[in-house]
């Protein structure tokens, strides 16, 4: 696609969309992995689903924190200075402007990655089914700590990605040091790629070993290591979360449009929220770049609208008719 070019979206699908879009009072959007890839950031799902050698999903556990809670916070660490590096996309963009402009849209998202919330994304529409990457708790039986919007990058400075140092050319000819040093020297101001971060994703980089006494600590009890502050498989999901997503449903006397971007929404409970808006009237619109990613409806029909391809482009032409250009 040519920069600044239109997403191919059939005119038809387009026009009937943007009606009912503008008709529409009571909105849900489900968001997913597919949409914060539209900024760059790695899904790790599917094929490709691998940090290092490992399977990212067994390291998103209380389990592999106990184990190896080293390899578990350079893997989350990774993720928040990729999220930190990242910017969000103007689907992001879009779906706050819809938020500011209808009081009655509401968003789960399943990202941990900050994006919405850096895009604008009001946050009392805004709910985080898998909590943040920039929110830490104690992992002590008996503290309480906990903090969000820890922006810090690293949070703690063993856990800095480590940099390609400057690498001097030998002299071919000069004996006397001078070319050495002149070349040392250029190495240590060259901004280019010999300074450039190594991809600790990559298992053929080396990856330090870090020790537990220099990962992040409690500030309140001093003793138990912080975790970041995202659900782990096999953990319970945020009540008030699911509560404030169930209440808009119930208090709703129609749902008249659920949106799932960039996501399967098969997994529990996201899977069941497209089924429980079609009861209640809503008519299902999918963006998504895997036409096998629709989710599948209980009533067993499909999706109202499956719009192909990237959603960073095509949600901000979805929303024009309402929110306008972003």
């Amino acid at each position: 696609m040519a920069l600044n070019a239109k997403p191919a979206i059939p005119w038809a699908d387009l026009e009937s969309f943007s009606a009912h879009l503008r008709s529409s009072t009571n909105i849900l959007a489900l968001l997913g992995a597919g949409l914060s890839a539209s900024s760059g950031l790695p899904t790790f799902r599917g094929v490709g689903g691998l940090w290092r050698n490992h399977d990212a999903t067994m390291l998103a556990t209380p389990e592999a924190f106990d184990a190896d809670p080293g390899l578990v916070w350079q893997f989350y660490s990774y993720r928040r200075h990729m999220a930190l590096e990242a910017k969000p996309n103007k689907a992001h963009y879009a779906l706050a402007e819809l938020a500011k402009k209808r009081a009655n849209f509401i968003t789960l998202s399943q990202n941990v990655d900050g994006l919405s919330p850096r895009a604008g994304h009001p946050a009392l529409q805004l709910h985080l089914l898998h909590g943040s990457l920039f929110d830490v708790r104690c992992t002590a039986f008996y503290c309480d700590y906990s903090e969000t919007d820890n922006f810090t990058d690293p949070i703690a400075p063993s856990l800095a990605i480590p940099r390609e140092g400057p690498q001097p050319e030998p002299a071919s000819t000069d004996k006397t040091g001078a070319e050495a040093a002149s070349s040392l020297y250029a190495a240590m101001k060259l901004p280019g790629s010999r300074h450039d971060e190594l991809d600790i994703s990559n298992d053929s980089v080396p990856l330090p070993q870090i020790h537990t006494e220099d990962l992040p600590r409690c500030p309140k009890c001093k003793s138990g290591l912080l975790r970041p502050g995202v659900v782990w498989f096999g953990e319970a999901l945020p009540k008030d979360t699911l509560d404030a997503v169930d209440d808009f449903i119930d208090m709703a006397d129609k749902i008249d449009l659920i949106m799932v971007i960039g996501t399967s929404a098969r997994v529990y409970p996201a899977a069941e929220y497209a089924d429980i808006a079609r009861q209640k009237g809503a008519k299902v619109a999918v963006i998504n770049t895997d036409r096998a990613d629709t989710p599948k409806l209980q009533d067993g029909l499909q999706c109202d609208w499956f719009f192909e391809g990237d959603a960073g482009a095509i949600v901000p032409e979805l929303l024009r008719s309402v929110i306008g250009e972003v």
